[in-house]
């Protein structure tokens, strides 16, 4: 086989990697999702944990849907601003993700997940929801 008909050493891994996962997830830094919850408008802010988890403490202004309620509760979110999804680590909001883009929606997710926002010093709300 000749050099000429060998892909480039590396690139193949990659978009092999496009190819069984996707494109990479949009996502931002809790220093970036601060900022843009102080721009107008604000970022929807969808909190994707369960009641117990959100209630030991959230993003002042998020709303509570469960990963597990979300296909059923779509025609609540809005589709004319950004949405914020979180989760404890980003694993779960990234699956909420995955489901809004491929449905039309912006949605980013927060990197790391409410553990990397407590972990960046960042103001958190504690309470159940109401």
């Amino acid at each position: 086989m000749g050099r000429e008909n060998r892909p480039a050493s590396g690139t193949w891994v990659v978009d092999l990697l496009k190819l069984l996962f996707g494109p990479p997830l949009p996502a931002v830094t809790p220093q970036e999702a601060q900022a843009r919850l102080k721009s107008r408008p604000a970022p929807y802010v969808l909190d994707v944990r369960q009641p117990a988890e959100y209630a030991e403490g959230h993003i002042a202004g998020a709303t509570l849907i469960p990963l597990n309620q979300l296909a059923d509760r779509l025609r609540d979110l809005p589709r004319d601003r950004e949405i914020l999804c979180v989760c404890r680590s980003g694993s779960r909001s990234g699956s909420a993700v995955r489901r809004l883009v491929r449905d039309g929606y912006n949605a980013v997710n927060l990197r790391g997940g409410m553990s990397a926002w407590q972990a960046a010093g960042l103001p958190v709300k504690k309470g159940s929801v109401r």
